[in-house]
């Protein structure tokens, strides 16, 4: 074998070699990202309110922007009827 096919096959030994312990380090990094996120899509709770005026908005066909002003000032209706009404709910259980 000649200089130059042996420092070729060193070069190419050192890349592959490279190669790998880059894969092996990011290879971690990328399961502890699909954990935090799982974490973010989690479900969220939605109130009793929430849930009615999106009712309502579903009946009347309400999309896009029309349905967020609508479920927003829904909302603010319901929570404060709400809280004038707490006490005969609790009543009512």
């Amino acid at each position: 074998m000649t200089l130059a096919s042996r420092l070729a096959v060193v070069v190419l030994a050192s890349v592959l070699a490279t190669g790998t312990a880059f894969a092996q380090t990011a290879a971690p990094a990328a399961k502890t990202d699909t954990a935090t996120t799982t974490d973010k899509k989690a479900p969220k709770e939605h109130s009793a309110e929430s849930l009615e005026c999106s009712k309502q908005a579903d009946a009347k066909g309400l999309h896009g922007k029309e349905r967020k002003k609508f479920r927003s000032e829904c909302i603010k209706t319901a929570k404060a009827g709400s809280t004038g009404a707490a006490p005969a709910a609790a009543d009512k259980k």
